[in-house]
């Protein structure tokens, strides 16, 4: 069973990953945000009593925060390598070590 602790960790990295996606940095207001602490409250126990709902909880949030990782790691990654556009022939050439038929030897 989930502790106290882990189910606050999580909840905790959830709402950091969706304030980093959030355009105005107001994620508290999202809608996102509002219904994951509405589920998070609706199947909240106590660390005596065992339900099963709240270990399927733990899981969709884990797996949620993963997919909200790597959404923004994905994003991220396409901005550093995004290509420059298309290259000039003379470019490619120069690039792999060929010589164009005009140029000199």
């Amino acid at each position: 069973m989930a502790t106290v602790r882990t189910t606050g960790n999580t909840l905790k990295r959830i709402l950091t990953e969706i304030k980093a996606i959030s355009p105005e940095g107001n994620h508290k207001e999202s809608l996102a945000a509002k219904y994951i602490i509405s589920q998070y409250k609706k199947y909240e126990t106590t660390e005596q009593l065992h339900c099963r709902a709240k270990e399927e909880m733990q899981f969709t949030a884990r797996t949620y925060l993963c997919y909200l990782q790597s959404v923004r790691q994905h994003k991220e990654l396409s901005e550093l390598y995004k290509g420059g556009g298309e290259r000039s022939v003379r470019q490619t050439a120069d690039m792999v070590g060929f010589k164009l038929p005009h140029d000199p030897k």
